[in-house]
């Protein structure tokens, strides 16, 4: 069946509502941009010399660096000088005026400072949600400090489980915190918007990169709380399922998850050792958990000499779940990538980016156009800006 990737209105489903974003880099970013590809009009508010992820690069993409343009389609741009007070008026004004929310991830206590506190606008706008995105989160010795992904990641124990045992701390590839960060604030958002449907009051949500980074620690949180041993890091498997990592072929690695011993079993057959399946080392994941060394080096052995090409197809025959571990290059490039219709041109720009993960009724929401220039919608600002000075 074909998928329908052209814009309708029912796939965007917060078409009507105005979303103020008063924050820069990732977090704040994610969230604004998840609320304006489900169709809000999101306005961008800037310092003078603009977002620093304009800056990050290179690569640069048509006049801003690529982070920029993959966190901010779909957004318009202003401009505000926080130290300038008719600036700050006329920011207060739209707010008051027009928000239906605002997602903010300045220091804390910068915008209080400036007369924006978010409790004397829900006073004058009581329908606003006002969203404060922070670094620890509200509260505790680390309340008022900074924060940035890698220190999130290091701080909330995330660190100690990435990468290869008897190896230096590893990063994940992508700013896991920052980006699950802003999708936690569009959930909660979400949320309050719909209670604002049912009692008519907007409120103040809380979201940190701490709290997000300890999210991702669950269920590592919860088998130290039941054996009182620190889990270990297991490079591309898992403490607690085996075999489920990557092995290496003739021509790179192959993803083997067989989760539970009924795959298990296939996967031996599939192999050529059918009696591993009945092997009292490897008869329950218990057993082979306690016996990883031995079952993955026997995996190991077994995989040795031909290609992901070959194993994946012959796996898959067997009805084992596998992948090949693909650079982005071959991503992107995949027949399955490409039928999602997922990766989609931007209007009036020469860039394909990553659509939203998700569609409504088989329609995707549209990228309706690129991360706006600087300063690019000023004009938005203007009435309450002439009103403050008159």
């Amino acid at each position: 069946m074909a998928i329908d990737s052209a814009p309708r209105a029912d796939a965007q489903p917060l078409a009507g509502l105005t979303v103020v974003e008063i924050g820069q880099n990732v977090a704040a970013p994610v969230a604004g941009q998840i609320l304006a590809d489900l169709g809000a009009r999101v306005i961008k508010v800037e310092k003078a010399d603009g977002d620093d992820a304009r800056r990050w690069g290179p690569p640069f993409w048509e006049g801003s660096s690529a982070v920029f343009q993959a966190l901010n389609r779909n957004k318009r741009s202003v401009l505000v000088d926080f130290q300038n007070a008719a600036d700050v008026a006329a920011l207060k004004a739209l707010i008051l005026e027009q928000a239906d929310v605002v997602v903010q991830s300045m220091r804390p206590g910068l915008l209080a400072e400036k007369g924006l506190r978010a409790e004397e606008l829900l006073q004058q706008a009581p329908r606003l949600v006002w969203c404060d995105l922070g670094a620890f989160g509200k509260g505790g010795p680390l309340s008022k400090e900074p924060g940035y992904d890698p220190l999130m990641q290091a701080a909330g124990g995330l660190m100690s489980i990435t990468g290869e045992p008897g190896r230096p701390p590893v990063r994940t590839g992508y700013s896991v915190i920052d980006g699950s960060t802003g999708m936690w604030a569009a959930i909660a958002i979400q949320a309050a918007l719909l209670r604002r449907e049912r009692d008519g009051r907007g409120g103040v949500v809380d979201v940190s990169l701490y709290e997000s980074a300890l999210s991702w620690v669950t269920i590592s949180v919860a088998q130290y709380m039941a054996s009182g041993r620190l889990p270990a890091k297991n490079g591309s498997g898992t403490e607690m399922i085996v075999p489920y990592r990557a092995y290496e072929t003739s021509d790179g690695h192959l993803i083997v998850a067989a989760g539970n011993d009924r795959l298990f079993a296939r996967l031996a057959g599939a192999l050529g050792h059918a009696e591993w399946a009945s092997d009292p080392r490897f008869i329950g994941n218990p057993q082979r958990v306690e016996h990883r060394d031995a079952i993955d080096a026997l995996i190991q052995s077994a995989l040795t000499g031909h290609s992901s090409a070959h194993w994946e197809a012959v796996l898959n025959a067997a009805g084992v779940p596998v992948a090949p571990v693909q650079t982005l290059a071959q991503t992107v490039e995949h027949p399955q990538t490409q039928a999602l219709g997922i990766l989609q041109p931007v209007p009036d720009s020469n860039m394909q980016l990553m659509a939203a993960p998700m569609r409504f009724d088989g329609a995707r929401p549209p990228i309706r156009n690129k991360a706006p220039e600087l300063n690019a919608d000023a004009a938005l600002l203007d009435p309450f800006r002439n009103r403050s000075e008159s």
